[in-house]
């Protein structure tokens, strides 16, 4: 996992670098996001908002200030964690993923696809 960390609009984030995520794909080691109790891996945006939903973290629409729009934020009332995502599922990554299985233990696991 290799990239550049890129600070735009006051949101710090790590773009991962191209040419690596090639390498890894053609290795064989991209990365998937399973939801345990289902067993289902999850395959687009609908299906993670449903299981997180389930979960308890509902969708954060912040007041225009959510990095220029490119971001989809999901808050838990319960806790101060927030799961942020690119829009594009084609950008969802696997520093994503580990971001939601660090705040769903048991819920998700990141495995190789």
């Amino acid at each position: 996992m290799s990239g550049v960390w890129v600070f735009r609009n006051g949101v710090v984030r790590l773009v991962e670098n191209p040419t690596s995520g090639a390498a890894a794909a053609a290795s064989g080691k991209r990365k998937a996001l399973l939801h345990t109790p289902s067993g289902e891996v999850v395959s687009s945006y609908a299906s993670l908002e449903r299981k997180l939903a389930a979960l308890g973290w509902e969708r954060y629409y912040a007041g225009g200030g959510c990095g220029d729009g490119m971001l989809l934020q999901y808050h838990k009332r319960t806790s101060v964690d927030l799961i942020s995502l690119p829009k594009d599922f084609a950008h969802f990554g696997s520093v994503h993923m580990y971001d939601i299985v660090i705040k769903n233990r048991d819920a998700f696991r990141v495995i190789d696809a």
